[in-house]
């Protein structure tokens, strides 16, 4: 019996290959990102190679559902972060974690982009794949900046990258000409590496994140179904990323600037007879 015993204890699984309720969420994070890649392949590349007859419906609901794959992935996300902050992370958790947003919102936008710059009628192939590169690599810069600095609590420096997924896909999704489409991606990847302030998602923020991400599906879903005015309310809701976008860091900015001022008033109360 004792001897049984030691076995046992040998062959238990080490802590840091345990895996918690907030790692299963991230790994459904990757999960989704994947199957965003697969999708956009699936319904959207290869039925343009190959001419395929029903192109024109597999892409716009195959697009949906990459797109609502990646929202999902931006749901486990967030949620990762409030189980892991509520009960608890493994060891392994962070790792995971960044390696997870890689796929979901690194790769998955960028190869988004990249097939746009393959099927749209006025795009063009090789510097669509710039494009691509360039959001890739503001992803992988981003996430390996927020494993190595530490920012003040509450906040993240630069576009948070699920935030800069999301918009990435929409400015795709919104047809604009291919130069102002390339141009507005470009400065997304810039405000994802930038050191814009952008609140974390906690509290009402975090509600009012996850209202906005379940709203984008059913607009997405009403534009793959071909609903009335499905069209105008999936341009309506890219714009409005777009303009949160670049909306949220001037109230961050707008908040930082009043902090400022009232500690300088209180310094010079402090300093009065």
């Amino acid at each position: 019996m004792p001897e049984a015993d030691g076995v046992d204890d040998e062959e238990e699984m080490p802590l840091s290959l345990r895996l918690s309720i907030a790692d299963t969420l991230t790994l459904g994070n990757a999960t989704c990102g994947f199957m965003a890649v697969y999708f956009t392949t699936t319904g959207i590349l290869i039925p343009h190679l190959t001419g395929s007859d029903e192109s024109g419906g597999m892409a716009r609901h195959s697009a949906a559902t990459a797109v609502i794959l990646m929202l999902c992935a931006a749901i486990f996300d967030l949620f990762d972060g409030l189980v892991a902050r509520k009960l608890r992370s493994s060891p392994m958790g962070a790792e995971l974690d960044n390696l997870s947003d890689l796929i979901s919102f690194g790769l998955a936008p960028a190869y988004f982009v990249l097939v746009y710059g393959m099927v749209a009628d006025d795009a063009h192939q090789r510097v669509a794949a710039v494009g691509a590169i360039v959001v890739l690599l503001a992803v992988v810069l981003r996430l390996a900046r927020f494993s190595c600095v530490t920012m003040k609590d509450g906040m993240f420096q630069g576009m948070p990258s699920p935030f800069g997924a999301l918009t990435v896909v929409s400015i795709v999704l919104l047809e604009l000409p291919f130069f102002a489409t390339l141009l507005a991606i470009i400065g997304t990847a810039w405000l994802m590496v930038s050191r814009v302030e952008y609140p974390k998602p906690r509290g009402r923020l975090a509600v009012a994140m996850l209202s906005w991400i379940v709203l984008s599906m059913a607009m997405l879903a009403a534009w793959a179904f071909e609903a009335p005015s499905g069209t105008l309310l999936l341009q309506t809701g890219c714009a409005l990323q777009l303009v949160m976008g670049a909306v949220i860091p001037l109230f961050a900015t707008a908040r930082r600037v009043n902090t400022f001022r009232g500690n300088r008033r209180e310094a010079r109360t402090a300093e009065l007879p």
